[in-house]
């Protein structure tokens, strides 16, 4: 691998790409220190006029994922060094980064993984052929024989491929389609994560490096939207660099690689993420030199601005006057020849998929809530309901929960409008949309767990349906209005990056030619922050904006996908509640932990230290928001299993409500099973030697509606043993084999002795007498047809092994 990079990257081509970058960095470095002192004025404008937007109604968890992993798991990963497949411990940890390990061992002891990958502009594969489609467009005129070998062969058939156009790629198999489609659903997440942009709340260094990106890419002829506008600033510089650099070494490079054909992909693949890697360290040192001369130079401009802020507004409307009369013909012309005709259908379909995402992401929250009441009509303990507020605490970060959520904008399409406003593609929409989702999730999330946590302090258990049902509809009024407040400014926002960039594209040429002399109205003292550039594209903008905003008001009057009026207002509806989101998130776990262990009588000795020094490490552990793979009837890997460890606290992503039917039937086997002897457990990949089945026998007393589990022994020729298939949620089916007579789950009592020896490969139905319902006996399920949260209808009895019914002896 380092034959193919040296030999085709020599001292020559170095000095090409630290050319190409410094050229690229310094014209990027003025631009940067123009836009800062103009971004700084407008922040320090922004302060003292104080104008803003409506208020949001529902809390900001400030820190949403502390002391939180995302998922973890192992997973075959292909090592380009020895071109072998190798089993990895994959963490993801609060940051989004994926780290990779040797096993699970090594990040249990806190080792350095063995490599992390930054997902920013990636793309999630799950198919080889999405891969050589991506691989053959890489090295354009070189085209693939019929019949030729594939590009590597796959460990499994469920890939996980990260590609990148400049950057290394990342290949990983999974052992199952269930365990491949949460993998996939986890890896999105990392990269819409990593791909979100750089931080808002920075007023000053993010519109001042935005802006500059995208004025440098207009003087290069590139308008419209970017795809890769993600990231860090140095990976977007890079990303600057490498889109104009990248075309000139694959002409220079692409004849010289000898060897089949993908041998040459992969060489082009090493010798494009070693010039990325190289272009990223010199981008990011110059933007680090710039950076500090811009800070270095911020008091000063501050100083400034806020000694002439009267002056330099005044100078600056004035000069946008003098724009204004001679852009504002030609921009309206422009809007009702091209504009105006296509904003209500482009509005249409961005309103479409993303109202259907945001109220998907209503509906999952109110059917925790509605799962969590069905829960707790048996058991009103707080318990009970520090367990599923537990799994609702970080809904918002569970992918595989939310995954129904985002595949709703997916269908976002602009079919027919890219080419003519040169949209490069809705994926840049669709991530953006996904983002607000997930954070209007968390908002609401983290609002209704300060209430319902306030309510409860206050009112204890004592109606807790009834207390659940109120903070739910509190908080979902204010769902409803915040929702409406960013979608429309997400509408808003998307429109403009549609048409400006069109706009200024047009425009450019009949306006640049007058638009220097401007330059001389302005005073030098100001000429810092007031730039006319600027000031060209806010009288285009402007020109545009009434009617994005008349069209989205329309909608909103039309009440189409329930967007509120713009003279609706909340503002104070709840002055109470924002005193609330003082208060740090709550911890369930460790209110449950402290419950349990006073009802059990904490303070019980430990047997050892080693016991107390286990049971420390596993609090200190953090807890994983997505819950590991299981699957049953699968192979582990050779050397780590997929399966959940014992220590880490997880997120169901399915729902159980089969096994919580049956809930008190299991405590009664697990009780009974208590007193038999020990028995010794078979590999989940052993095959079967005894068929084993559970069946449930309703009691034919309709006032009484008892459910009793009836197990069925069924005895082996082979083994001479009997076996029971015992089922456990979360968890692998395991055979477990029986050393001693079984007893009758029930009595207690032994069963009788078969009457006559069994074949093999065949099996007889016990006859057992159904248990008399006595005063021990558990209660009736509880009727809540009555109660707000109805329960769903009764579920599908299970499946068992013989048709044959059972008798009463």
């Amino acid at each position: 691998m380092g034959d193919v990079i040296s030999s085709h990257l020599d001292e020559s081509k170095r000095e090409l790409i630290s050319a190409r970058t410094g050229n690229v960095m310094g014209e990027f470095g003025c631009l940067y220190e123009q836009q800062y002192a103009v971004a700084l004025f407008n922040k320090v404008r922004y302060d003292v006029e104080g104008v803003g937007g409506p208020q949001p109604q529902l809390l900001h968890r400030k820190i949403p994922l502390e002391n939180k992993s995302i998922f973890s798991g192992s997973l075959s990963q292909y090592l380009e060094e020895n071109k072998k497949w190798r089993n990895h411990f994959v963490f993801i940890p609060d940051s989004y980064n994926i780290d990779y390990y040797d096993n699970k061992a090594s990040h249990d002891r806190r080792h350095h993984p063995k490599g992390t990958i930054n997902c920013a502009g990636y793309k999630v594969l799950t198919s080889m052929e999405q891969y050589l489609d991506l691989i053959s467009n890489s090295l354009p005129g070189v085209k693939a024989k019929v019949g030729s070998s594939p590009f590597l062969k796959c460990a499994t058939q469920f890939p996980l491929i990260l590609w990148h156009p400049y950057a290394r790629h990342y290949c990983f198999c999974a052992l199952t389609e269930k365990e491949q489609q949460k993998w996939h659903a986890v890896l999105q997440d990392c990269v819409r994560h990593a791909n979100n942009g750089l931080s808002e709340e920075n007023k000053v260094q993010t519109p001042a490096f935005t802006d500059a990106v995208r004025i440098y890419r207009q003087t290069q002829g590139h308008y419209g939207t970017w795809e890769m506008m993600c990231g860090v600033p140095s990976q977007i510089l890079s990303n600057l660099v490498m889109e104009g650099l990248l075309p000139e070494l694959r002409e220079l490079i692409s004849s010289r690689l000898k060897g089949k054909l993908h041998e040459r992909q992969r060489n082009w693949m090493l010798i494009s993420d070693a010039v990325y890697s190289l272009v990223q360290r010199q981008c990011k040192d110059q933007y680090e030199a710039v950076l500090q001369k811009c800070e270095a130079a911020h008091s000063s401009l501050e100083a400034s601005i806020r000694t002439d802020m009267d002056q330099i507004i005044t100078s600056k409307e004035h000069v946008t006057n003098k724009i204004r009369e001679v852009v504002l013909p030609k921009a309206e012309k422009l809007l009702k020849v091209s504009i105006k005709p296509y904003i209500s259908s482009i509005l249409d379909a961005l309103m479409e998929p993303t109202s259907r995402g945001f109220f998907e992401v209503r509906d999952v929250f109110s059917r925790e809530l509605l799962d969590m009441s069905k829960n707790t009509l048996n058991e009103s303990t707080k318990e009970t309901v520090a367990q599923h507020m537990e799994k609702i605490f970080m809904l918002a970060f569970h992918p595989v929960k939310m995954q129904g959520c985002y595949e709703k904008v997916e269908k976002l399409s602009l079919e027919g409008l890219q080419q003519r406003f040169d949209v490069s593609s809705p994926s840049v929409f669709v991530q953006r949309a996904q983002i607000l989702m997930r954070e209007q999730m968390d908002n609401v999330v983290y609002t209704f767990e300060q209430i319902f946590h306030q309510s409860l302090e206050s009112q204890g258990t004592e109606d807790l349906c009834k207390t659940i049902q109120r903070c739910q509809d509190r908080v979902i009024k204010k769902f409803d209005y915040d929702s409406s407040t960013v979608r429309k400014r997400f509408f808003r926002e998307a429109l403009l990056q549609i048409f400006i960039p069109y706009m200024l594209k047009q425009l450019n040429p009949p306006c640049a030619s007058e638009l220097p002399r401007f330059q001389e109205l302005i005073f030098e003292d100001f000429s810092r922050f007031i730039l006319v550039e600027n000031i060209f594209e806010e009288v285009v903008l402007h020109s545009v904006m009434k009617d994005i905003m008349l069209a989205v008001k329309e909608a909103a009057v039309q009440r189409k996908h329930n967007l509120y009026r713009d003279s609706i207002c909340l503002s104070n509806s709840d002055p109470n509640l924002h005193l609330l989101g003082e208060n740090p998130s709550v911890n369930w776990a460790a209110k449950y932990a402290r419950a349990q262990e006073e009802n059990n009588g904490a303070g019980e000795d430990v047997e050892d230290d080693s016991d107390a020094k286990c049971g420390e490490s596993q609090k200190r552990r953090t807890k994983q928001v997505v819950s590991m793979i299981q699957v049953e009837d699968s192979v582990a890997l050779p050397s780590e299993s997929c399966l959940e460890g014992s220590s880490v606290e997880d997120m169901p992503e399915e729902d159980k409500d089969e096994e919580d039917e049956d809930e008190e039937n299991v405590d009664e086997m697990a009780s009974s099973e208590q007193n038999e002897p020990a028995v010794s457990t078979v590999s989940e990949n052993t095959p079967d030697l005894t068929s084993g089945a559970v069946l449930k026998e309703e009691d034919g007393k309709p006032e009484e509606h008892q459910k009793e589990g009836i197990l069925l022994k069924n005895e082996s020729a082979a083994e001479g043993g009997l076996a029971v298939k015992e089922e456990d949620e979360g968890t692998d089916s395991q055979l477990v084999e029986e050393e001693q007579p079984s007893f009758n789950q029930e009595s207690g009592e032994a069963l009788p002795p078969p009457a006559k020896e069994i074949p093999p490969g065949t099996t007889e139905t016990a006859s057992v007498s159904p248990p008399k319902v006595t005063s021990d006996s558990p209660p009736c399920p509880h009727d809540d047809s009555h109660n707000q949260f109805p329960t769903s209808e009764v579920e599908n009895e299970e499946e068992v092994s013989s048709p044959t019914d059972l008798q009463p002896t």
